[in-house]
């Protein structure tokens, strides 16, 4: 009988992509898939750091899996990801009955450890840097196990090159490296011929995307090699690609937007009218002590620019409310830009310090938690305004959605995904299969959703899977 595993994600898409590897790479390696844990023989958590919590989460989780492990002999705990990546040998330290710790460049590796660690016991493996080879490198040139057939992460990009005050995310991801331009289209139409019409170009900053390869072409005597917006030809040439219907990226940095990227949103009708903006502050003074690169101002007049470019544009953003050294004047700097932008959406945290980041030593200069609680409720109530004031607004509009399944709150109603990435809860006529396309005219809003009111289908999933149909 096969063995079987189960994988629990924590954390960023590039982290839910690693997971869809690393379940593949299990797959092809002969284990099945479980429905719970309770049936698995390997466990795989893959960790996040970003938020101090996330130890917690993860320490909690394994105190659950030692009893786990001893129900059964010869089961395996894995722990990957950013985590595992900067406590290296510490996971093993705090959880001995670990089988295998292995960071972020070692996702490929995953089979492979976990055979070793069933022959010769323990073992941590953590590497520095991307190794130079292909499938250790890009996740996507890895065997995959997608949740789902009609839309899929590409990851154009590893690692980063900013060294923003908060993030750990340099230290566990590395520097950036590009994936080679015509490597990245290649996935896009194999994708595309195995059923997936939609696509995420994935990274950590993918605006910066191809920087790194005009470099080195330069530096190896490339005279021909002309300078390109890769990335705004990226998102022009994936969206020109037969059978994908819609293109989504995240996420970019604001100090390197250009107008290429918005000229080119504009003109591939595939491209999303949806711009993630990460904001993380409206004072200009604390941008620069996070090392943003850019100021209010800055950030408002390239907005102003996408939107002018980009008809119908969503926009979201990330939000850091009590970053250390934040007086009540610098916040209200971030409740106007927050009001001037107007988000559709909104991600809002509570500054976290990490360890081995700059923010994390600035230690007297940490917000009181109940200050911080304090201004967190009232940037709430910016954002959702504006949220539900955009939602409003679309209201008697019709628009396409992606049916993505059952809603989660109510199983007799199918939710589905428009172009400006909303969620629209309605109840179809007749069944829709997940993948499907169809109109839906918006009947009612709330600051996190649609309601709407299913007019027709548009177009079948094209997949070469056995996928559910969802009642009508």
């Amino acid at each position: 009988m096969a063995r079987s595993y189960v994988v629990r994600t924590f954390g960023c898409q590039m982290n839910e992509h690693d997971s869809e590897r690393i379940s593949g790479l299990l797959e092809a390696d002969g284990l099945q898939l479980a429905e719970h844990e309770d049936d698995a023989d390997v466990v795989v958590l893959n960790t996040c750091c970003i938020r101090e919590n996330a130890d917690n989460k993860l320490y909690g989780n394994l105190g659950f899996l030692k009893r786990w492990k001893d129900e059964r002999e010869g089961r395996q705990i894995v722990i990957s990801g950013c985590l595992a990546q900067k406590d290296r040998e510490l996971v093993a330290k705090k959880a001995p009955w670990v089988d295998v710790v292995m960071g972020t460049h070692n996702v490929h590796r995953t089979a492979a450890l976990l055979q070793h660690s069933r022959e010769h016991g323990t073992v941590t493996e953590i590497f520095d840097e991307a190794v130079i080879d292909d499938h250790a490198l890009f996740p996507s040139a890895l065997p995959a196990r997608r949740d789902t057939s009609y839309n899929a992460w590409v990851t154009i990009q590893i690692g980063c090159d900013n060294n923003c005050a908060f993030c750990i995310v340099p230290s566990v991801r590395g520097a950036e490296i590009s994936r080679p331009f015509d490597d990245v289209l290649a996935e896009v139409r194999a994708l595309a011929a195995n059923g997936v019409t939609e696509i995420t170009l994935l990274g950590q900053n993918v605006n910066s995307y191809g920087r790194d390869l005009q470099l080195n072409a330069r530096q190896a005597g490339h005279a021909e090699v002309r300078v390109r917006p890769l990335f705004a030809e990226l998102l022009a040439q994936a969206g020109s690609v037969p059978g994908i219907r819609r293109v989504r990226f995240t996420s970019p940095h604001p100090k390197d937007m250009r107008a290429d990227t918005f000229a080119a949103m504009g003109a591939t009708p595939t491209v999303c009218e949806h711009l993630h903006y990460p904001l993380q502050s409206g004072s200009d003074r604390l941008l620069a002590v996070m090392h943003r690169g850019y100021t209010a101002q800055r950030y408002l007049e390239r907005l102003a620019q996408a939107r002018a470019a980009v008809p119908d544009l969503a926009v979201s953003t990330d939000i850091i409310v009590g970053f250390p050294g934040e007086t009540e004047h610098d916040f209200v700097g971030t409740l106007e830009v927050a009001a001037a932008a107007e988000y559709d959406y909104a991600y809002t945290f509570v500054f976290s310090p990490r360890a081995g980041t700059e923010a994390a030593e600035m230690v007297h200069d940490f917000v009181d938690p109940a200050v911080t609680a304090e201004r967190f409720q009232r940037l709430r109530v910016v954002v959702e305004h504006s949220a539900l004031l955009k939602h409003q607004a679309r209201i008697g509009r019709v628009e396409e959605v992606l049916v993505e399944g059952p809603s989660k709150k109510d199983p007799t109603v199918v939710s589905g995904r428009t172009r400006q990435n909303k969620l629209v809860h309605f109840t179809p006529p007749h069944p829709l299969r997940v993948g499907a396309y169809g109109l839906v005219e918006v009947t009612g809003a709330a600051p996190h959703h649609l309601v709407g009111r299913f007019l027709e289908q548009t177009a079948e999933p094209v997949h070469k899977r056995r996928i559910p149909v969802l009642a009508g």
